[in-house]
């Protein structure tokens, strides 16, 4: 069995000290990358869904009676109370049965007769 020399691994050990400064240089190179991912997500994802929250914030200030929407459940109705002061809004689900349903503003999902008449179903 042959020794193993290792007098160069050490000898280049000591010639080349660990230089601390070299690792804050390489996460400085990798911050422009970083900063481009968080910009694109801003630009990408909370953006478009800050305007869409507020969409719809100010179709439900603008809610009054005799208008058709429909619920996050999937219920059509037409507004027969808004009271905003208790975040309570009273529908007429029937007309034959006079069937009302009480649901608070988060339960509105659309008005109806806010959408244009492209995307109506016959």
């Amino acid at each position: 069995m042959t020794p193993i020399n290792l007098s160069p691994l050490l000898a280049q050990a000591a010639e080349a000290p660990a230089d601390p400064a070299q690792g804050v240089q390489g996460l400085l190179g990798f911050m422009p990358a970083i900063l481009g991912a968080i910009i694109l997500y801003f630009f990408l994802i909370v953006r478009p869904e800050r305007r869409k929250q507020s969409e719809q914030k100010a179709k439900l200030d603008a809610l009054k009676k005799n208008d058709r929407v429909v619920t996050i459940g999937g219920i059509y109705g037409v507004v027969m109370n808004v009271q905003r002061d208790s975040d309570e809004v009273t529908l007429k689900i029937d007309e034959a049965t006079n069937t009302k349903l009480r649901v608070t503003f988060g339960a509105i999902a659309r008005i109806v007769g806010d959408e244009p008449a492209g995307d109506k179903k016959d």
